[in-house]
């Protein structure tokens, strides 16, 4: 089952494996711009009951999917090859590429930080990022892993595929730009 989309707003769905607690709802909007793809997640519900990580300098960090962090999947159409942008709500980043399903690497060049902004109030966090990446066809997987108070984990996505969650399979990058 894919998200909706709504008005350029696609709505991420959670992996029926998993429980959404305190989400009411999580979506995001991306747009091509200068310099490559315009994000923004939208989180609402109770921030309280999620564990999400302080601010912290902009920097690479390890492992960010292992705890709250919003993921763009980016592939040329027709290609094996994609990256994985792993944006954190403390300003953290990750950027891997692979050369097919799960075989590749994480990208140490800062170069490509994606200048992340977040803004937070009452019930509701927003995420902003620039991902320097170009194509003509690209599709697209946007997911999330949010992280509850109790530390059990929930999966999001545009679309899951069947199966454990897997944000790396090609049938999670249900948008095309």
């Amino acid at each position: 089952m894919a998200g909706i989309t709504l008005g350029g707003v696609h709505s991420l769905i959670c992996h029926p494996d998993s429980r959404p607690g305190a989400v009411r709802s999580l979506s995001a909007r991306v747009e091509r711009g200068d310099g490559g793809l315009l994000l923004c997640f939208i989180l609402e519900g109770d921030l309280d009951g999620l564990r999400l990580p302080a601010p912290r300098p902009a920097r690479i960090a390890p492992r960010l999917w292992e705890r709250s962090c919003c993921e763009i999947f980016v592939a040329r159409a027709g290609l094996p090859a994609y990256h994985e942008f792993n944006l954190s709500p403390s300003g953290e980043w990750a950027a891997h590429v692979f050369e097919r399903y799960r075989e590749g690497a994480m990208l140490d060049d800062a170069v490509l930080d994606p200048r992340i902004a977040v803004r937070r109030e009452a019930g509701k966090l927003e995420l902003d990022a620039l991902i320097r990446i170009e194509g003509e066809r690209l599709l697209i997987g946007l997911a999330a892993v949010l992280e509850a108070a109790d530390g059990s984990l929930s999966y999001w996505a545009l679309r899951h595929p069947a199966g454990k969650p897997d944000f790396h399979h090609r049938d999670a990058f249900a948008l095309e730009l």
